[in-house]
């Protein structure tokens, strides 16, 4: 009985993880990373993944100004050592810095000890580059195994997927179609967006606007989760105990 439980529970978990067509689990799991967060201060997240270009940041972080809202910015650490002014820019402008692997590899295929390298090399680039340390990890690919996220934790890190996929690094999508995508938010949702795309930069002034509209505050990942007396429930949503 408690196999058959286990194994409803992880199909569970895969099939939320699956949304917005992400496939995030690789192999067995028995471990879940923060997807959502239960909150009543309708609190939302707005994250970018960042593992390409750079020329968007400036026009990102000044829609953020103008909106007086705070994100999250899960960086590559190559990719940070490419665009250090914009790596500073992020935190100097009041954003989280967050650890998105030094290579961008698929992590569930590494072994451990690279999986460690991949995060422990990531988080000293962002600490060089900025002088701050960061506690918030996220998968390329939002591909994870036990593996990945034991090491994850061993290392002092929060691993952070997302519940709203805005689907705007896919090819052909329209800006309508993005925006389509988020319609639904609720409170305590984390949503994923990607910098250096053909959209993302244009509607996210509009995103934004979803957002207030409905009441929700988007607000850093570092003050949606819950640090301490915490559950994860099967659908990855952080809960008080």
């Amino acid at each position: 009985m408690v196999i058959i439980l286990s194994c409803i529970v992880l199909c569970l978990a895969v099939l939320y993880a699956m949304k917005g067509d992400a496939i995030t689990v690789s192999g067995s799991t028995g471990q879940i990373p923060i997807y959502s967060v239960e909150n009543s201060d309708a609190n939302v997240s707005i994250t970018f993944d960042c593992a390409w270009g750079a020329k968007d940041i400036p026009i990102i972080l000044n829609i953020l100004k103008e909106k007086d809202v705070k994100a999250t910015f899960f960086v590559v650490g190559e990719w940070a050592r490419r665009n250090p002014e914009e790596t500073k820019m992020i935190v100097e402008q009041g954003h989280d810095l967050a650890n998105h692997s030094e290579n961008h590899f698929k992590m569930s295929v590494l072994g451990k000890e690279k999986i460690r390298s991949e995060i422990i090399d990531c988080g000293k680039v962002i600490e060089k580059i900025t002088g701050e340390k960061t506690d918030l990890f996220r998968a390329p690919y939002g591909d994870y195994n036990d593996t990945v996220l034991t090491v994850a934790r061993q290392e002092g890190y929060y691993t952070i997927q997302w519940s709203v996929d805005s689907l705007d690094w896919k090819p052909g999508i329209t800006e309508d179609g993005i925006l389509s995508r988020i319609k639904n938010v609720k409170s305590g949702d984390i949503l994923l967006f990607h910098n250096d795309t053909a959209h993302t930069a244009k509607i996210l002034g509009k995103a934004i606007d979803i957002l207030t509209e409905k009441g929700l505050k988007p607000v850093p990942v570092s003050e949606l989760i819950l640090r301490e007396n915490f559950d994860i429930r099967y659908d990855g949503r952080q809960i008080k105990k």
